[in-house]
């Protein structure tokens, strides 16, 4: 694939500054002001879309702590129509000991949804990589046979599914087991026992146990140079998931915006490519964890607003011109809760601006960047 050249990155950048920024914000209006009154959840709701973000219920004091803010829940009540947990569905919380399922934190934030007329996405029923797998679990699955890891995947499938039942509208199933690099499946305890099989039985047990849930297969391909490996992986197993009759719905593309390559080096007709190439097999398209990492940006603060809101709005606006998206999330509300202020540190030390909303939860570029790009969206349906 060939990326656009530089002049045409400078000329998107220009050009999103100019209609992203500039033209939405009515005259005599500070930028975080304009349109403040209309939320983004109804925004979007005219256009067919659900708008929503994560939220974390972990350690007090920590990046994973949004669910104990007040501010930040105000923010979530007022903005969106759906949550999703960021790490508490994930088995390193529910099954952290072996032989014990842990739910408390997952229903904090279930509740909370209740409560609040929230629906609720899974995130997630199998993160196929080691690195976020509890070790006693590893162990575990590399000792069975395929029947058993097949039945353990199952059973634990089936306890997460159930327990949460019809509140649960949409799970990530499976997340990120396609190798950015090689574009192959990740080399896991699954895989190991179970090959390609391991993927099919997750999904085919998120079916049974989940059976009115969209399922979803969740990766961060991106559209910046230096993704074409995973972009392809992504595609061959899509291409799999179809020839083996998996039931699929739908493709989770994060959009963590600026993370995998440089922020202004986009490939546009690739990822449109890669785009068409997925609706043309039937899937469905959502965006799970969407930000903006601003590590390559300046350090002035109103400069970096203007380009994140910029850069967002020209993602936002071509993945929302496909009507088979119909769901958009950010991965946080808040810059302060971002899990970017320690997984991407910026050069000059000062803290990620990757958010909707700054830390005194004041609207910035980005929410009017992101209100802007559903107002101009087509409808869906």
């Amino acid at each position: 694939m060939q990326k656009d050249s530089g002049a045409s990155r400078r000329e998107f950048v220009a050009g999103a500054l100019g209609a992203s920024v500039v033209s939405m914000l009515s005259p005599g209006l500070p930028a975080w002001a304009a349109g403040a009154q209309r939320s983004l959840k109804s925004i979007a709701a005219e256009k067919g879309v659900l708008f929503g973000s994560s939220v974390g219920a972990g350690k007090p004091g920590t990046l994973s702590a949004s669910f104990d803010d007040a501010g930040y829940l105000d923010i979530l009540k007022r903005e969106c129509a759906v949550i999703v947990p960021e790490n508490e569905l994930k088995s390193y919380v529910i099954a952290a000991q072996s032989g014990t399922y842990d739910f408390e934190r997952g229903d904090r934030i279930a509740q909370f949804a209740k409560d609040n007329n929230l629906k609720m996405r899974g995130h997630t029923l199998l993160w196929n990589r080691v690195e976020y797998t509890p070790k006693w679990l590893l162990d575990h699955v590399g000792s069975l046979s395929a029947p058993a890891a097949e039945q353990f995947l199952r059973d634990y499938i089936q306890r997460v599914c159930t327990h949460y039942g019809t509140q649960i509208h949409s799970w990530d199933v499976v997340n990120e087991t396609v190798a950015p690099k090689s574009g192959q499946l990740r080399d896991t305890p699954f895989t190991k026992v179970l090959g390609f099989d391991a993927l099919r039985i997750a999904f085919e047990a998120a079916r049974t146990y989940a059976p009115k849930a969209q399922l979803v297969y969740n990766d961060y391909m991106s559209w910046e140079a230096g993704n074409e490996q995973h972009r392809n992986g992504v595609l061959k197993l899509l291409e799999q998931f179809k020839a083996k009759q998996v039931p699929v719905d739908a493709l989770g593309v994060q959009s963590h915006i600026g993370n995998v390559g440089g922020i202004q080096d986009t490939q546009h007709q690739p990822w449109r490519t890669f785009l068409d190439e997925v609706v043309a097999m039937g899937y469905k398209l959502l965006i799970t964890e969407f930000d903006v990492n601003d590590k390559d940006l300046p350090g002035d603060p109103t400069r970096r607003d203007a380009q994140v809101a910029a850069i967002g709005k020209g993602y936002l606006d071509l993945m929302l011109s496909y009507k088979q998206l119909d769901q958009v999330l950010c991965w946080g509300m808040v810059d302060k809760f971002s899990w970017l202020q320690n997984f991407s540190k910026r050069a000059d030390q000062t803290p990620q601006r990757p958010t909707p909303y700054d830390d005194n939860y004041r609207p910035k570029p980005l929410r009017e960047a992101i209100a802007a790009a559903f107002e101009s969206a087509p409808k869906r349906g």
